[in-house]
């Protein structure tokens, strides 16, 4: 079969071609395991911090690629919740051992033998790929391939953090940065919290016109003042610039949800920008967002069902996945990158 694969760690300023398209053995599933032939996949910028070593260091070599959409291919012999035909999605949480404290406590996403789809095992960067079958979940019908592929992270991560924010209706939100998730958070708010007014802030001037059209009351720079302090916001940017900015907007004991894997190392100077006393005091917190458990996944698609959410989506055939990649690398982006495997 065809895939994209990663080889190695490199930098994308000089190596502009990360991925080998190439071909690799058919997986064959185990016997809780199913065979996909993976029809959609979304391009993430999580995939740019794993090829240029920001995360926890992958499998070499690896096929990237941790929001599919794929079709049953294959059932292993002790599968039971699938079958053959029919359609299911596959997140970054690829398994979790299901025994230990974290796992137990309804914290899976903390489980220190956590595997993430397209780093630890092969992901949707190829035209098939196996899944533990409990770990792969059902898509709703209203939804495309297309539509489908980026609320498996970009919207089920977005759903856990502002989860997390604990903004109520009525409040005010910063969204720091403007690119898949942002923009379905924002979808979700104006449905959930329907009183609730969305800041945003932005580099792109595109980014920023786009999240006026879906209903944010204001949209700034990065570096901007918001007309008001706000209550939460969450941060899904690479760089340590706007966590700080951000610490500038948020009223007292608000709460910053940083929704990044990993910051870029490029601009840690921002950090001896950080002022206690304006920054950090009167009980502002800062609050991670660590990977997703299953639910998160199971509850953003039956919410983005209800809604409905349909995504903003650019499509890429899977050869193109490293100009997907390079255009998310160099800010170029409005709304999803999905790449189209099986059309």
């Amino acid at each position: 079969m065809k895939a994209m694969v990663m080889n190695e760690i490199s930098d994308l300023r000089s190596n502009k071609k990360p991925l080998e398209w190439t071909d690799v053995p058919m997986p064959e599933p185990a016997e809780k395991e199913l065979l996909l032939k993976v029809l959609t996949c979304g391009v993430c910028h999580t995939e740019l911090d794993e090829i240029e070593g920001r995360t926890p260091p992958p499998r070499l070599p690896v096929i990237p690629g941790h929001q599919i959409v794929g079709q049953v291919e294959k059932t292993g012999g002790k599968v039971t919740r699938f079958k053959p035909g029919d359609r299911v999605g596959v997140a970054w949480i690829f398994s979790a051992c299901g025994k230990c404290k974290f796992c137990l406590n309804g914290n899976e996403n903390l489980c220190p033998d956590f595997k993430a789809t397209g780093r630890d095992a092969d992901g949707g960067y190829a035209e098939y790929m196996t899944v533990p079958e409990d770990f792969a979940v059902s898509i709703p019908d209203g939804f495309s391939d297309l539509e489908a592929a980026p609320l498996l992270c970009a919207g089920a991560i977005g759903y856990r953090s502002l989860k997390l924010t604990t903004v109520k209706d009525g409040g005010r939100l910063g969204l720091t940065g403007f690119g898949a998730s942002g923009h379905l958070v924002l979808k979700m708010v104006r449905y959930k919290l329907p009183h609730t007014e969305v800041y945003v802030f932005a580099r792109s001037p595109v980014e920023r016109e786009f999240a006026l059209q879906l209903g944010a009351v204001w949209a700034g720079e990065t570096s901007e003042s918001s007309p008001y302090k706000l209550d939460s916001i969450i941060d899904t940017t690479p760089v340590w610039k706007p966590v700080v900015e951000a610490l500038r907007n948020l009223e007292s004991g608000g709460r910053l949800v940083i929704n990044a894997i990993r910051k870029e190392h490029t601009d840690q100077d921002w950090l001896l920008n950080l002022d206690y006393p304006r920054d950090l005091w009167m009980e502002k917190e800062i609050k991670s967002v660590a990977n997703v458990e299953r639910a998160d996944v199971s509850e953003f698609l039956k919410l983005a069902a209800e809604i409905p959410i349909k995504p903003e989506v650019q499509s890429y055939s899977l050869e193109d996945a490293n100009r997907a990649l390079l255009e998310i690398k160099e800010r170029k982006i409005r709304g999803a990158k999905v790449l189209e495997v099986s059309r």
